[in-house]
C-alpha cells in the first residue's frame, strides 16, 4: 500500500519521481484505494461522484496523474487528453479547457468548457477544421480574431495528436 511505496523509495537508487510514479501506478492497477470523481461540461455530465482509481490530465503547468491521497491542487486544463481509470477499464476524453480541483478528501472535480469521448471524433473532419482554423489565423486582422483562431488551431492540433 502507500506506506509500502514510501518505504521502497528510501532504498531506491532511481530518481524519486520515476520510482514514485511506478509504485503508485502499480497500486492503482492492483485495486488500491479509489477516489470520487465528478467530471462534466455545460452540455454533458460524464461522472458524478463515481469511484475511480486514477485520472491523467493535461494542465497549463504540465501533465500529471491524480491518485487517491493526491496533494490538494487547483489547475487550469489545456487542450488535450483526459484519461479516467475505472476498475479494469480506461476511458479517454478530449478536453478543450477548464479546471481540475483535487481536494483534501481525495475528491476530484473536473469542469471542462468542452469535453467529448475520443470515439466521437472523425480524424478527417478534424483535419478540415485545422485547415480552416489555420486559414482564419493567417487572414485575421484584429487581435481578437487572431486569438480566437490561435485557440482553434491549438485545439485541433491537440485533438489530432490524441487521435493518433
Amino acid at each position: 500500500m502507500l506506506s509500502f511505496s514510501r518505504q521502497v523509495l528510501r532504498f531506491s537508487r532511481r530518481p524519486l519521481g520515476v520510482t514514485l510514479r511506478k509504485c503508485l501506478a502499480t497500486e492503482a492497477a492492483e485495486g488500491g484505494p479509489a477516489m470520487a470523481l465528478t467530471f462534466g461540461s455545460p452540455s454533458e455530465s460524464f461522472y458524478h461522484n463515481v469511484s475511480v482509481k486514477q485520472v491523467d490530465v493535461s494542465t497549463s503547468t504540465g501533465s500529471f496523474g491524480i491518485l487517491p491521497d493526491h496533494v490538494p491542487t487547483l489547475q487550469t486544463i489545456r487542450p488535450g487528453i483526459l484519461t479516467v481509470y475505472e476498475g479494469g477499464s480506461t476511458t479517454k476524453y478530449f478536453v478543450s479547457s477548464g479546471t481540475v480541483t483535487v481536494n483534501n478528501d481525495s475528491t476530484v472535480q473536473i469542469l471542462a468548457e468542452e469535453a467529448h469521448p475520443l470515439d466521437r471524433f472523425d480524424e478527417q473532419l478534424v483535419n478540415k477544421q485545422l485547415e480552416q482554423a489555420q486559414q482564419e489565423l493567417s487572414s485575421a486582422s484584429s487581435e481578437e480574431d487572431k486569438a480566437k483562431a490561435t485557440i482553434a488551431v491549438e485545439c485541433a492540433e491537440a485533438l489530432l495528436k490524441a487521435l493518433h
